[in-house]
């Protein structure tokens, strides 16, 4: 056997604080904050190469000052080099940047703090969008014309915050749009969303749009506090012949509507004919842009095709004409991509749009698995954020199917949280691995109870866990007492693992404390046990059987543990 060493792959950050383990840490590029390459994957051969521009380039921000004109975004006030309470409360959110790379990044548009005046005088805690920032995520909601309530949308907001939604989007199209978006803004800590273009066709056809309706819809908005609006305005009149062999067309809600009111009308978009326009309006309240992607593809044989890059490249000629106008921006993506073809796509906005942060959908990387597309775009997602996505919109099991109910939030949330987690760590962004590597010494040490606690959804490990042993003792039900790796590894002098002293369970063996409210119904849900076997667990009730390392039979076994139990 040749004693050669392997030879390892540039060695970028190391996601773990105290360098724990045997990983030499992350195979990202060196970090470089400051620059296009802040957290950044290799490039494949080929991939286009970062812009050369930036924000800066385009920023009026000085002449402005000159004149004697008030700053008013987060974009502004960092061109102008002045640290503001939000970039201090991003940094200290993010832990690995400080108050002054928030305002560099920002500064260069590679990042954007979506925060509303009128939003910051509710519940804000605002946060970060951008490649030096830790990846997030999106969950969509709203009320439907057939489905769901403001109470039901207040309660999916909560739930989506709680499972780990960074920002929300309010897509309603039913009921009472304007109170619902209130209530959600003034109970949100976090920024919201919107696509306005539903508000302006409610009670009319979308062939009766006009300036007027579009600039006073927004300016509503913005006073109630929306922190950033989806601007289909890159779907050109030019861009629709594109369109035509797709196999299904344009998917996009705001892009169909537009490209039927252009057609009908034989005119410009009117996102796009009057975008200045809508700069003033977003600058006044800072108001981030979404420029959205109104021609995403629907489905993996549309993806990549010349409507959606040509699309891409007039949201890069946006980006510039708003940061012109001193507004922070995000530019959308794409929808369905195999997965081969995801690296090209960031690498290609980075370029086009100058390092605007991207926010993408997904994108689903299959399209044959409806009820599960959660996990099909996730897997979709990874990649796009290792690759250069600053934010995620979730997608749930009910997506192309129906409105999300509230397991569906749930489901969405954790798959994305997943995703944007599994692509931080694999870019080696400090201190991202560190949660990792403690619940990794707790599994070691078989602490269950420190396991469970250092889990994402701890109610759901510990009711999995007790479905089938519900003692935490020395093994796990996968593979029984005698057959448990880690307690024999432990076992062993010669190896480290499992013996950390501040990871140790108090006893080798003790009873569970019990199925919570949560478990149990995640529990029921799974159908795999009868309902009164699933309270008997949330109540403590019959213990499972089990081993002991002192007698082999299991009578004898139950004794043994009875003493340590009540000892």
């Amino acid at each position: 056997m040749s004693d050669t060493p392997f030879v390892l792959p540039q060695i970028g950050g190391n996601p773990s604080s105290k360098a724990q383990g045997t990983n030499p840490g992350s195979f990202a590029l060196r970090p470089q904050v400051g620059s296009a390459y802040s957290f950044s994957s290799p490039d494949t051969p080929g991939m286009p190469q970062p812009s050369d521009k930036t924000a800066w380039n385009f920023s009026r921000v000085k002449e402005r000052k000159d004149r004697g004109v008030q700053l008013k975004t987060q974009l502004e006030f960092a061109q102008a080099g002045i640290v503001t309470p939000q970039m201090r409360r991003v940094a200290e959110r993010e832990g690995h940047l400080t108050p002054e790379q928030v305002r560099q990044e920002v500064a260069a548009g590679r990042m954007i703090i979506p925060a509303n005046h009128v939003h910051l005088s509710y519940k804000l805690d605002v946060c970060a969008i951008g490649r030096a920032a830790k990846t997030k995520i999106n969950a969509n909601m709203g009320a439907s014309p057939v489905s769901s309530s403001i109470d039901e949308e207040l309660e999916k907001l909560h739930w989506a915050v709680r499972w780990g939604a960074d920002t929300v989007m309010d897509l309603s199209t039913g009921g009472d749009l304007n109170r619902c978006r209130e209530a959600i803004i003034q109970n949100s800590t976090v920024p919201i969303g919107t696509v306005p273009i539903y508000s302006m066709i409610i009670g009319r056809s979308i062939e009766d749009l006009t300036y007027d309706i579009i600039l006073k819809e927004l300016e509503n908005q913005a006073k109630q506090g929306v922190d950033y609006f989806t601007i289909h305005a890159g779907v050109l009149r030019e861009h629709l012949p594109y369109v035509k062999n797709r196999l299904i067309g344009i998917v996009s809600r705001g892009g169909s509507l537009l490209a039927k009111w252009m057609i009908h009308h034989g005119k410009q978009n009117p996102m796009y004919e009057i975008f200045d326009d809508i700069c003033d309006i977003m600058r006044e309240y800072d108001v981030a842009f979404s420029l959205g992607d109104g021609l995403r593809p629907g489905g993996l044989a549309d993806a990549s095709d010349e409507a959606q890059l040509r699309e891409l490249a007039t949201l890069g000629e946006l980006t510039q004409r708003a940061w012109e106008k001193g507004c922070q921006v995000m530019v959308e993506g794409p929808g369905h991509v195999p997965f081969d073809q995801i690296e090209y796509n960031m690498k290609l906005q980075r370029r086009l749009c100058h390092g605007a942060p991207f926010y993408v959908l997904g994108p689903l990387v299959t399209d044959i698995f409806p009820g599960y597309d959660h996990i099909t775009s996730c897997i979709g997602a990874t990649a796009a954020a290792y690759h250069g996505a600053a934010m995620l919109c979730y997608v749930t099991p009910k997506e192309h199917l129906g409105l999300p109910k509230k397991d569906d939030v749930k489901q969405g949330c954790v798959a994305y949280k997943i995703a944007a987690h599994a692509a931080d760590v694999a870019l080696g962004i400090p201190g991202t691995r560190d949660r990792d590597d403690e619940l990794t010494k707790a599994r070691a040490a078989l602490n269950w109870q420190r396991h469970f606690e250092l889990s994402f959804d701890p109610d759901l490990a510990r009711a999995y866990h007790d479905e089938d042993l519900d003692v935490d003792t020395d093994f796990c039900a996968m593979c029984g007492h005698d057959w448990c790796s880690v307690r024999i590894s432990k076992q062993i002098q010669e190896f480290a693992s499992g013996k950390d002293p501040e990871h140790q369970p108090i006893k080798k063996a003790v009873k569970s404390p019990g199925v919570s409210e949560d478990g149990a119904q995640a529990l029921l849900q799974r159908g795999v046990l009868s309902q009164d076997q699933i309270m008997k667990l949330a109540h403590r009730g019959k213990k499972a059987d089990c081993h002991s390392d002192l007698v082999p039979d299991e009578a004898e076994a139950k004794k043994v543990q009875l003493k340590v139990l009540t000892h």
